[in-house]
């Protein structure tokens, strides 16, 4: 009979030496001082295999005939995934301005582009890329062939994206008449979407379609030669989940995919100096994005070291999409569906607020909005006077329709910083869309007043990469709009 497993992480003698293999062979370090989180995680993976703990299930892991389908299984389990629209503001700058109006020019001619979106989780940046090119291209689109391909190794997150069904959280970053714009507001799939949801529209929808595949066919010689390469790729903030050996072979296998004036970019805290020897770097503003040296890469990429194989499963296309999606080529390999991690806060010191911070975005990113919310309130006991804390107490209330709430923890937030200018630009949004439109200006006059205080590239305080002077553009286009509909 297979007993149940223990209470927790300090009642299994064997975790600590699980927890040590986990963490050597997938880099997540972000469990290495959170053992009760992934314990639930590993727990969940102790019910799928029927095994008691994690002497059992490092032994599993161990076995050749188990192990690399369960590590693939694992890695899927925990790995956090992130998602909302338009998100880096400068990067999503430089694809407006510099790289997608280049790709449209320098295609002219055939009227294609093939982009990827690597890790894609529930969809928000392939979308993105659908809405800004449907922008771009204009009255032109219909002539245009646009393949955009969202990968993930997530069957729950994939789910999610094909519904194109998003929380207020996930458009936090856009004004509200952004939302009509490309939203429907509520549920257009029973079942997926709660009150208060938004449905992208179907113009931007059918831009994309998505696929369950895996990163790791890069480097461990599974993938199919490409049969066209992509004219952009975006694999941003993926390869923090790999050890360096194989981020490396990953990069020089997207240069591999990437036609030769194509552009790859990353996200803001993975670029490294070792790229250079297959990609060139070119500086954009707020940003840096890669393209093909001018010099042609080798035919393959030379192997990589054999800790690879240990790297996380993430997702790669295949060829260009037909009418019926093929199967995927990992489809022997067990997917669970990972939701995302509950982080434990009980009893945070006040020095430990960073880390409840982001917890906290973690749990609101991946859908979790209650929980977040909850995890807020239990911070807030411990660090009551974080003006942070206070903005994620107003953002987590709004999304859940708790208008007033929302109104009283945005207020709270600026009697702790009256110089927060997310939190100025946030309450103007909420008051403006509560109908009142005299307070709401006030506050985005503030947001103005003191985003000007900074230099323009500033990124602001929980502004999710967005400056100083590109909000203030924002918030000046928003008043006068609301000054137009006043008159």
């Amino acid at each position: 009979m297979i007993r149940p497993a223990k209470a927790g992480p300090e009642r299994d003698p064997t975790f600590a030496a699980l927890k040590a293999k986990v963490i050597a062979r997938t880099g997540h370090h972000y469990y290495a001082d959170k053992d009760d989180l992934l314990f639930d995680r590993l727990r969940k993976r102790f019910k799928a295999c029927r095994l008691a703990d994690s002497a059992a299930y490092l032994a599993h892991l161990d076995a050749e005939a188990t192990g690399p389908a369960e590590w693939a299984a694992l890695e899927a389990e925990i790995t956090i995934g992130e998602t909302f629209f338009f998100r880096y503001a400068e990067q999503f700058a430089a694809l407006r301005g510099t790289i997608l109006p280049g790709l449209i020019a320098a295609r002219a001619e055939t009227k294609s582009l093939r982009i990827w979106s690597a890790g894609c989780s529930t969809g928000a940046e392939p979308y993105s890329i659908a809405i800004l090119l449907h922008e771009l291209l204009g009255d032109d689109l219909p002539h245009w062939r646009i393949a955009i391909t969202g990968t993930d190794i997530s069957h729950e997150a994939l789910a999610t994206a094909r519904a194109a069904v998003f929380g207020r959280w996930a458009l936090r970053t856009l004004p509200p008449e952004e939302h009509a714009r490309y939203f429907v507001l509520g549920p257009s799939v029973p079942g997926i979407a709660r009150e208060g949801s938004f449905t992208l529209r179907p113009e931007f929808r059918r831009m994309v379609r998505f696929e369950r595949q895996n990163l790791m066919s890069l480097i461990d010689g599974s993938a199919s030669p490409p049969t066209a390469g992509f004219d952009l790729i975006l694999c941003r903030n993926v390869l923090i989940y790999f050890q360096a050996e194989a981020v490396l072979g990953i990069v020089r296998g997207l240069g591999h995919r990437l036609v030769p004036d194509g552009w790859l970019l990353i996200g803001h805290a993975e670029p490294n100096p070792a790229f250079a020897a297959t990609l060139q770097p070119v500086n954009l503003p707020g940003t840096v994005a890669y393209r093909l040296p001018t010099t042609a890469l080798p035919v393959e990429p030379p192997p990589v070291l054999a800790t690879v194989a240990t790297a996380v499963a993430i997702s790669v296309p295949g060829p260009p999409a037909p009418e019926a999606e093929p199967p995927s080529v990992f489809a022997s390999i067990p997917a669970p569906i990972a939701d995302a991690p509950s982080p434990s806060i009980d009893g945070v010191e006040p020095e430990d607020v960073e880390a409840v911070l982001a917890a906290i975005r973690t749990l609101a990113d991946s859908g979790q909005i209650a929980e977040g919310w909850r995890r807020v309130h239990a911070a807030l006991l411990a660090t009551p006077t974080d003006a942070r804390l206070h903005y994620y107490d107003g953002l987590l209330a709004y999304d859940l329709g708790r208008e007033a709430e929302a109104e009283r923890a945005l207020r709270g937030a600026l009697y702790l910083d009256r110089t927060f200018v997310m939190a100025h630009y946030q309450l103007g949004l909420l008051l403006g869309a509560l109908g009142r439109e005299a307070e709401a200006r006030r506050a985005f006059d503030n947001a103005v007043r003191f985003g000007r205080d900074q230099p323009p590239d500033t990124l602001l305080c929980e502004g999710d990469g967005l400056s100083a002077g590109r909000l203030v553009e924002s918030v000046d286009a928003a008043r006068l709009r609301m000054r137009s509909s006043a008159t």
